[in-house]
């Protein structure tokens, strides 16, 4: 029972990053601008990398939520610390590229240590 809320928390985030990464297959130009950089242009090839993400963020989320139906709450952890790589690293490029600040700490910052923070209670949850 103690790691029911890390659990609860760690499904969500597979869930919110599934949800995020369907709006950027769907609607790419229309999600870009919540990502902290400047919106994107337009064009087919534009949409295209946009798309990339948009795979990239549902499979993440599909990983974690089969990590978590098939294996116990380390291997959970585990794939979440692991995961944590990716907002660290959205929130480094936003910062790199002159970005968004407040979005690259509040948005990708902020989920890279609730990942961390999560991944490393369901590690000592067992």
């Amino acid at each position: 029972m103690h790691d029911a809320i890390p659990l609860a928390v760690a499904a969500l985030i597979a869930v919110a990053i599934i949800v995020i990464g369907c709006f950027y297959l769907v609607s790419p130009e229309r999600i870009s601008g919540t990502f902290g950089l400047k919106p994107p242009a337009s064009d087919a090839d534009t949409r295209a990398w946009l798309r990339l993400k948009g795979i990239r963020d549902v499979a993440s989320g599909l990983v974690l939520l089969t990590m978590m139906l098939t294996a116990n709450s380390r291997t959970g952890g585990i794939v979440l610390l692991v995961f944590a790589i990716i907002p660290f690293g959205d929130m480094s490029n936003i910062l790199g590229s002159g970005g968004s600040k407040s979005k690259a700490f509040s948005v990708h910052g902020v989920s890279c240590a609730v990942m961390l923070v999560v991944g490393l209670l369901l590690i000592h949850a067992v």
